[in-house]
């Protein structure tokens, strides 16, 4: 997932960590040098699509400008965390 617009310095990765903990959905999210937030989310589909549509207006002092999502074969991963 790749989340562009104001999605740094308002703390997404942090909200996203902490949301992804509560629907115990595994993986990381990161800033990027270009601005935008990266993450990778794994667990069941229904966790999962719930961590998309949070993504989508990120906390309350993000601007989702546009969230690129694709699916990846799961690598296994557990707990989650910012890079």
């Amino acid at each position: 997932m790749l989340a562009r617009g104001r999605v740094q310095g308002v703390w997404f990765r942090d909200s996203t960590r902490r949301r992804a903990r509560e629907l115990g959905v595994a993986g990381w999210v990161a800033n990027r040098g270009d601005g935008a937030v990266e993450a990778v989310l794994e667990g069941e589909p229904g966790a999962v699509e719930a961590m998309v549509q949070f993504c989508r207006r990120g906390p309350e002092r993000a601007e989702v400008a546009s969230l690129e999502v694709a699916e990846e074969p799961p690598e296994g991963l557990s707990g989650f965390e910012i890079r």
